[in-house]
């Protein structure tokens, strides 16, 4: 199974120099970003149609940021150049023989002129810095500042980082896509790596006790998790609620490869299958992978043939998935152990355990094949199980190369879930503090809500008509809830929801608005 890199937005230096200088000049705010009304400008001298230009658009921003980089403003005037000689603009050029390291520039009418005018001007502040004239360039930024202006004092209002989530940081909306991979002992989740990367991630072993993020850096190293969770530049600050005891057992590892460039993976250690070894654990292991869950983008759940019992850790870890189904994707690794026959009665016995523990109506998506280095077992498995298997694993491959696409708007679908569950805490949280009394008999209502809670959360979704299904689990939240006072709460800010209902119904359509393709 190969991962290689499109070709497409490669090119000699010559070539470089040359779209710089044409990207400073579409880049009319100086802030490396090419967003709509700049594209339609400079592309309008391509002379091209404006379905052409459009399909250009939606294959250099492919992951849907709304805005060229550098890297793709050289995608789009590569396809433009190809345009110009007669192609159709279509997805399949990306992986057709076109020499794109060497494909001439495009014909660009006036740009010539422009070029010769242009001074080497810069708005600078005081500092010397590049001033930006325009403080919302990308969807993601977008996002920032609503996250800051409306969405962040509700959430601290209404302790929401203490029984939900932490606060977001900068980092957790610039990182890249992550891919997590779960199972349980010894079912291929760290060779399955190596065997996307073509060679061993560096780091400790073994890593049935660990979880390691490995992730692109400059050089190979390994960066203990003490250090990774205060790093700012990096999306793991919360996991410092979980403290020195899992630390401890987190890792980063880091090395120059062109998948992790678009790709971070997160290995998980092997999950128990005994009560005792579970005990054992110093952390929250159910706690760590549900976090680990919201941030990440795609979740395998990897399977042996031959162990396919659920463990009750393992059922613990897929029932702290919920809400997240839409990223998990089945893996039934190390298939070619076993010949067609058994494999039949391997896939129905997991879609079985399966169905007991993940209770959704829909079919999981299951991936059969053998994911390591070595050749498929002809033997075993005969001439059509081998086609299935690479069958599979092609279609693995696109699941795991539409994940970076895709990056963009999973942030928008993670940042309005985060806001729907924000407001819906801030209903329960002003709810309890309305229900204890003025004066006297405190500690005693407060413990009659506590038990009550499952009946209290009733009568918030009730009041506000709100889905039940939306509401945290209630246990977990009645565990978080016995340490605090209640009377010390706050009381329902209607102003503050209104500002993230307006941010849901408004703010955020007009965001998606201003940065989609600028020829649609």
């Amino acid at each position: 199974m190969e991962f290689d890199p499109i070709p497409v937005g490669s090119c000699s230096k010559e070539h470089q120099t040359i779209y710089k200088d044409w990207f400073n000049i579409a880049d009319s705010d100086n802030d490396g970003r090419i967003t709509g009304s700049d594209a339609t400008k400079f592309f309008a001298m391509s002379n091209l149609s404006r379905q052409d230009l459009k399909q250009v658009w939606s294959i250099a921003d492919s992951k849907r940021q709304g805005y060229l980089g550098f890297t793709e403003f050289i995608i789009a005037m590569q396809l433009v150049s190809l345009a110009q000689s007669g192609h159709s603009i279509t997805q399949d050029l990306l992986t057709s023989d076109v020499d794109f390291r060497n494909l001439k520039p495009p014909t660009m009418d006036g740009l010539d002129i422009l070029l010769k005018k242009k001074h080497k001007q810069k708005d600078v502040d005081a500092n010397g810095n590049i001033v930006s004239l325009s403080s919302v360039t990308s969807i993601i930024d977008g996002l920032k500042g609503l996250y800051i202006q409306k969405l962040k004092p509700l959430e601290v209002t209404y302790r929401f980082n203490d029984f939900v989530s932490p606060l977001l940081v900068k980092s957790d909306f610039d990182a890249k896509p992550m891919v997590m991979l779960l199972g349980q002992y010894s079912t291929g989740k760290t060779t399955f790596i190596k065997h996307l990367l073509k060679r061993a991630h560096i780091g400790p072993e073994p890593t049935t006790d660990r979880f390691v993020v490995v992730m692109s850096g400059t050089d190979e190293r390994t960066v203990p998790g003490n250090t990774v969770a205060v790093q700012a530049d990096m999306p793991f600050s919360g996991l410092t609620t979980f403290g020195t005891a899992f630390l401890s057992k987190f890792a980063c590892s880091q090395m120059p490869h062109p998948l992790l460039e678009h790709i971070t993976f997160v290995d998980t250690p092997g999950v128990l299958s005994g009560e005792k070894q579970r005990t054992q654990r110093a952390y929250d292991f159910t706690g760590v992978t549900s976090w680990f869950a919201a941030k990440c983008d795609l979740i395998l759940l990897l399977f042996d043939p031959h162990k396919l019992d659920i463990s009750d850790e393992f059922n613990r870890v897929i029932s702290s998935l919920r809400g997240h189904d839409d990223k998990i994707r089945v893996v039934l690794n190390k298939a070619d152990q076993v010949d067609t026959q058994q494999l039949m009665r391997v896939y129905g016995a997991l879609m079985w355990s399966l169905g007991k523990v993940l209770k959704t109506p829909e079919v999981m998506r299951v991936y059969i094949g053998s994911f390591n280095d070595k050749p498929v077992n002809d033997a075993v498995t005969g001439p059509i199980g081998k086609e299935l298997f690479e069958k599979e694993q092609d279609d693995l491959l696109s699941d795991l190369k539409d994940v970076p696409k895709a990056a963009c708007d999973r942030r928008i679908n993670e940042f309005v879930k985060r806001a729907r569950a924000a407001k819906i805490h801030a209903y329960i949280i002003s709810h309890l503090k309305k229900e204890m009394p003025a004066m006297i008999g405190k500690a005693k209502a407060q413990q009659k809500l506590v038990d009550n809670l499952a009946g209290e959360f009733g009568k918030v979704q009730r009041e506000f008509h709100l889905p039940p299904g939306d509401f945290p689990n209630v246990e977990h939240f009645r565990e978080t809830l016995s340490g605090y006072n209640i009377d010390k709460f706050e009381k329902l800010k209607p102003k503050m929801i209104q500002a993230v209902d307006d941010m849901l119904a408004y703010d955020i359509p007009n965001l998606l608005k201003n940065f989609r393709n600028p020829y649609d």
